[in-house]
């Protein structure tokens, strides 16, 4: 029997060359149009990459309105390079047109109001500029995450996007390191992947993951490595190749942060986030104490037990340098001393009286470098490890422990005070550090005016004191937990402090910043201590010698804390309490005072609102699309929604679009420019007649020859009336039947000169009739599915997205069959052995 072997190649010199060479793809002309399109196709695969790896950031950043300025940051710079690229621009230039469009869309985005022409810096953008990175490192620094996506930490966030595009596609296109280029997105990943709790998240990772493949093919496709044959139908081994591999690295991703330490639980990526710090339940020194109070777990349990005559605030951190952009603790190391055995910071105390307790506490899982104690210690027994003391502060902070399972006593001593003894205490402040006293520098105006207002007519410090926390505890204010984060000033700066008295409704972070800085202005020296509220009684005793049996306190993450100290001459430095419904308001502090401010959370016990209720509504308070953008005008722009809405819109129309776009972009690359029945042209007719026919309902058989196909088709009916089909449509069928058997079957070699080659419609325009005859003929459900859901196009992206599972399978099932007859040896060497 002999074969007739098939032809490769058309009339010429060319045709001895291998199938490869003359694939349509690899022809000149193909490999042009193919360079054309390659800027656009790869800024689209960076822009999917890392606009994909951006969604891991909720949770960092809260809630979706920070999204919509990173993602049209990200599709500009992508789109910008990509035009001069197109353009045929030096590498060089392309990378500095991606700063520049950069540079433009944040101007556009932020700055629009301060610049030229909208998106042209000015001397007011760099001025603005200015405020937005002290409010972004005010949030980096002050916060935890969730924060809230205030215009500064959203515009750093959509310039380091931006700037890992321009990253990106260095890599993947002129350095030509695609694969190198995964390390911007990982560096996105990162920091979910150490913050939040839940990780990357899996929208984030299987995102991420899908432009990371996507630059990888798109980099093959249009700058092939030589040295790997192409991936064809007849050579689908590099495809399962790669689909194992994928699998596989897969697997080793799910599976490898269970062997690695330093991972929480969870399930990567949804879970396992990498903590090398180790797990902490202590209380943020930076005074961020929205998430410890809105935490639903209580963490970081502290019990104790005191003799005094109520249960005090033990005092963690005292938070005293405040520069205008946030508060923070000032350790002052230099002069910290070691061992708390005996503290004594020889302030002269002139009280009559004096008030001293024992205080027993177990610190628990509590994870902190701060010890927690009531004010104010003298000394500080049965600790495990080092710890040292600073004399300006009185906090106590480890050297080399901490404050996790820690078991001590506290002796501590404070004067006993009345209305009538801090109303005396007039005499200038004598020996207290400049960091105390010194107000801070551009003080909002309504702070300003609010401070002399409220202390307008009194005539000591007491009495302002008590004028500034009476005010802050009128029926003015709420507490609430929920409106600083809808209102975007959840944090401790004084641009926050201006936004918290305009809205008046917060917690005790902004009563306690607004009273220490308002205290200041007024000339009294203040401070904010950091800790816990009073707690609840556990209802059981604990003995302590010389004390006897002591009622049991505890308190949780839920019970943390911020509160004002201020200074008075000969009595120390004195809190007060100007946080409504929270803590306790002391006997000093109580007169003068009429009760009211109003509360969303009535006690301690109840500070976590259900996740089903409703946040409380704020008066005065507004949700931006973008909190904190509104302070310099820019959410309100009436241009802002339509364009995130219009862009919304497209990108919804063109993934809807994508499978017809598909589809005839793939029949016009088969189709384009090549003779009607020459070389690999009918090959690539016949193809597009197989996927035309598979669209509406006629998929050919996998052993079904192309004739009897030609037959079936030109007599289902899909083409007319079974007994008389479409004319157009049936002989155009006939005609690419034959000029394929021709091409396939015929004689090697090509067509001799001036034999007779049949002449006639282009290929293009016999597919064109042929798809005109389907979709006359056809139902409408089955025409609308055939044009926008075409099954030629679906079930390849069906194969395709089930090949790196069925790798998985396979090699899952290779590693069974392994293990059960390494499982068999064993077990019949022992048989053996019993035998024996």
């Amino acid at each position: 029997m002999t074969m007739t072997p098939q032809r490769h190649s058309g009339p010429g010199p060319e045709a001895g060359r291998s199938p490869e060479v003359l694939a349509p793809s690899q022809t000149p002309d193909a490999r042009s149009r193919r360079a054309g399109a390659q800027p656009w196709v790869m800024a689209a695969a960076v822009a999917l990459a890392v606009a994909g790896s951006a969604l891991s950031l909720n949770g960092v950043l809260r809630g979706w309105a920070w999204y919509p300025p990173v993602l049209t940051t990200v599709c500009v710079v992508a789109l910008a390079m990509a035009a001069l690229r197109w353009l045929r621009a030096q590498p060089f230039l392309v990378a500095l047109g991606g700063f520049a469009s950069l540079v433009f869309i944040l101007t556009f985005t932020f700055f629009r109001r301060y610049s030229i022409a909208g998106f042209i810096p000015s001397g007011d953008t760099m001025e603005q500029l200015g405020r937005y990175l002290r409010r972004a490192s005010e949030t980096v620094l002050a916060e935890s995450s969730p924060v809230a996506p205030n215009a500064g930490i959203v515009l750093v966030t959509c310039a380091v996007l931006g700037l890992v595009v321009i990253l990106v596609d260095a890599l993947a296109v002129p350095l030509a390191l695609p694969a190198t280029s995964g390390l911007g997105l990982v560096a996105i990943l990162v920091v979910p992947a150490m913050v939040k709790p839940q990780s990357v998240g899996l929208w984030g990772f299987a995102t991420a993951a899908a432009g990371y493949l996507t630059i990888l093919a798109c980099s093959q496709w249009f700058a092939p490595d030589n040295r790997t044959p192409a991936d064809t139908a007849r050579n689908p081994g590099q495809f399962r190749r790669a689909a194992i591999t994928g699998g596989m690295a897969l697997v080793i991703t799910l599976l490898l942060p269970l062997a690695v330490p330093g991972f929480d639980q969870g399930t990567f990526p949804q879970g396992s986030r990498l903590n090398p710090w180790g797990s902490s339940t202590g209380l943020n020194p930076m005074i961020s104490l929205g998430n410890s109070l809105r935490s639903p777990s209580g963490d970081g349990r502290i019990t104790y037990a005191t003799s005094g005559s109520r249960p005090p605030y033990l005092r963690s951190v005292t938070v005293d340098r405040f520069d205008g952009d946030s508060w923070s603790p000032d350790d002052r190391d230099a002069s910290r001393r070691v061992g708390v055995g005996r503290m004594d910071a020889g302030n002269e105390i002139l009280a009559d009286e004096q008030v001293r307790q024992v205080t027993a506490v177990n610190t628990g899982r509590f994870t902190s470098p701060y010890l927690p104690v009531p004010y104010a210690p003298d000394a500080v027994n049965g600790l495990d490890g080092r710890w040292s003391w600073d004399p300006a502060t009185l906090s106590i902070k480890g050297v080399d422990t901490n404050s996790r399972n820690q078991q001590y006593l506290v002796q501590s001593t404070a004067p006993r005070l009345t209305p009538e003894l801090l109303s005396r205490s007039s005499a200038p402040v004598r020996g207290i550090p400049e960091e105390f006293i010194r107000p801070p520098n551009n003080v909002p105006d309504i702070v300003r005016s609010t401070a002399d207002t409220v202390t307008e007519g009194s005539g000591t410090a007491y009495a302002k004191a008590m004028a500034i926390q009476n005010y802050l505890r009128s029926v003015e204010f709420t507490y609430s937990l929920q409106s600083p984060v809808q209102g975007g000033y959840d944090g401790n700066g004084l641009s926050v402090l201006a936004d918290f008295l305009t809205q008046k409704s917060g917690y005790c972070i902004h009563f306690a910043s607004a009273m220490a800085v308002m205290a200041r202005l007024e000339g009294i020296p203040s401070r904010i201590a950091v800790g816990y509220a009073p707690g609840r009684s556990t209802g059981a005793t604990v003995s302590v010698p010389g004390q006897g049996a002591l009622t049991e306190y505890e308190v949780d993450s839920r019970d943390a804390h911020a509160w004002p100290e201020l200074y008075f001459q000969g009595l120390g430095w004195v809190a007060f309490e100007p946080t409504p419904s929270r803590g306790v308001v002391p006997d000093y502090a109580s007169q003068a005072f009429t009760p009211g401010g109003a509360s969303t959370n009535e006690n301690n016990d109840d500070l976590i609102p259900s996740s089903a209720a409703t946040p409380p509504a704020t008066p005065g308070a507004t949700q931006a699309p973008l909190p904190g953008l509104d302070s310099a005008g820019e959410a309100g722009h009436p241009l802002t929604m339509p364009l995130y809405a219009g862009a919304g819109i497209l990108l919804l129309a063109l993934i809807a679009a994508s499978p017809r776009l598909l589809r005839a972009g793939l029949r016009s690359r088969r189709l384009r420019g090549a003779p009607s029945a020459g070389g690999t042209t009918a090959e690539a007719a016949w193809a597009e007649l197989r996927d035309l026919a598979t669209d509406y309902g006629l998929s050919p058989g996998l052993s079904e020859t192309p004739r009897h196909f030609s037959s079936r088709l030109r007599g289902s009916g899909a083409l007319g009336e079974p007994d008389r089909p479409d004319d157009a449509g049936a002989r155009a069928v006939a005609s690419l039947t034959a000029d394929f058997e021709r091409h396939q079957y015929g004689r090697p070699g090509g067509v001799a000169e001036g034999s007779d080659v049949p002449s006639g419609p282009s290929a293009a325009d016999r597919i064109a009739a042929i798809q005109a005859s389907l979709r006359s003929h056809a139902r409408p459900a089955r025409r609308l599915r055939a044009e926008w859901l075409p099954p030629s196009v679906m079930n390849r992206w069906g194969r395709t997205a089930s090949a790196p599972f069925r790798g998985i399978g396979r090699a899952v099932a290779i590693t069974a069959q392994a293990a059960a007859r390494s499982w068999r040896t064993v077990r019949d060497g022992l048989r053996r052995l019993r035998q024996g």
